[in-house]
């Protein structure tokens, strides 16, 4: 150990006149502490919301979503077979979407109409948890028999569980669905409407789509419609998320006109790039907790340079040049400054990694929803500490310790050991 370190550490040991000098530094390191501990937990929640965010949305969506400029698409099974020999493809599988209401009998609500194939959706999709049925009941006749009176029994639909609140519907109820392409009668057009009995509720944990989506079998859609057999287009699963755009490009390439195809970052472009500049917004504003903490680093070493300047002075008296003092009082300032972010990285770590549980405690203590799902696209806090983002904020900390040193150590280095004796 140098015996610049050496007196470092002595300096940081208060004695009983310098009792004010050390609870300044103690402030330093809280500063220093609460800064660090703050950025690690708030970039966890940002990192956790867009992971969740992402996760969720290409549960219900696939990852890339290849459609015809003229409108619906014949010939899907072929170019299916196409798609699944690029590279990359993992799955896919048709669809249909259209815009509709879902009639109760005490309630109307709007909702989007999709169709899906059994056979090999959900090597595409997921929906997520079932609350009630099964999704695999749409293909099935059990829950058709359920209907009584009807001379042909009505084809299964599975909704969202918001959406079944808002109509009052629970397992096994019929609803009607009503579109607007209608049909043309004596009467004038009058827009299509069926029966059809409620065979699952599910819960993708996403209150948007809980509260719009309704799924119907492809073939009962395709009918219910009147498209025959074409349907809106074909979704797509790729092995790695993050080459979507390339696929995506490749796949237009190779079907040529009148093929398009958009990916993910494509369709939710707006939402994660607002993400992103509110990460690094809240990263910015946290990180002037650090500087704040930095100042206090200056002012703690000023206020011990004129402390110790008959000290200093001894010193310079004894041999030791203006290099070694200057180490000295840096050394006290990166001490500081290194036990304020390890105190703060640990306590952030902690804290981040146990926040899901955390803040289910204070839901049950307090009694209220820190994320309503009625009101955020997400019904709980999640959280997902990122390595690089720790790194950064404890290499940045370090170093805003370091630059914080610089001036009080510079002049305490030029303090001439004469003029400080003069007058002892």
């Amino acid at each position: 150990m140098s015996y610049e370190f050496f007196i470092n550490l002595r300096y940081l040991r208060a004695k009983r006149k310098q009792v004010f000098v050390s609870i300044i530094t103690f402030i330093s390191i809280a500063g220093i502490f609460l800064g660090v501990a703050a950025l690690i937990i708030v970039l966890a929640v940002m990192n956790g919301f867009e992971t969740d965010l992402r996760n969720k949305i290409l549960g219900i969506n696939s990852h890339i979503v290849l459609m015809e400029y003229q409108g619906t698409m014949k010939n899907y099974r072929q170019v299916m077979g196409e798609v699944k020999e690029m590279p990359g493809v993992v799955a896919s599988t048709p669809f249909i979407y259209s815009q509709a209401m879902l009639k109760s009998e005490g309630s109307v609500s709007g909702a989007v109409l999709r169709g899906l194939s059994l056979k090999d959706a959900f090597g595409v999709l997921d929906l997520g948890r079932m609350k009630a049925g099964s999704i695999q009941a749409l293909a099935g006749t059990e829950s058709r028999d359920r209907a009584a009176g009807e001379a042909e029994a009505p084809p299964g639909i599975v909704i969202g569980k918001e959406l079944a609140k808002n109509l009052g519907l629970i397992l096994h109820d019929p609803v009607y669905i009503i579109t607007p392409m209608g049909v043309s009668t004596p009467m004038g057009f009058v827009p299509r409407m069926k029966k059809f009995v409620v065979v699952g509720i599910f819960d993708s944990g996403f209150y948007e789509y809980d509260s719009t989506l309704a799924y119907v079998s492809l073939a009962d859609c395709q009918e219910f419609l009147n498209l025959g057999d074409t349907v809106s287009g074909i979704e797509i699963k790729v092995d790695d998320i993050y080459r979507a755009d390339v696929i995506a490009r490749t796949i237009e390439k190779k079907l040529g006109f009148p093929y398009w195809a958009r990916h993910w970052m494509e369709m939710n472009k707006n939402l994660f790039s607002a993400l992103k500049l509110e990460k690094r917004v809240m990263f910015i504003i946290l990180s002037l907790i650090v500087l704040v903490a930095a100042f206090n680093i200056i002012s703690t070493l000023i206020m011990v340079v004129m402390e110790k300047n008959k000290d200093i002075a001894i010193l310079k008296s004894m041999g030791a040049t203006s290099r070694s003092i200057m180490k000295i009082f840096v050394f006290q300032g990166v001490t500081i400054g290194t036990i304020g972010t390890t105190l703060g990285m640990l306590g952030g770590l902690a804290l981040a990694h146990n926040l899901s549980g955390l803040s289910a405690f204070i839901e049950r203590l307090f009694g209220f929803k820190i994320l309503p799902g009625d009101v955020y696209y997400l019904n709980q806090l999640p959280s997902r500490v990122d390595y690089t983002d720790v790194a950064v904020i404890v290499i940045g900390s370090l170093i805003i310790s370091f630059l914080s040193t610089l001036y009080p150590s510079y002049r305490a280095a030029r303090l001439d050991p004469a003029e400080a004796l003069r007058n002892e």
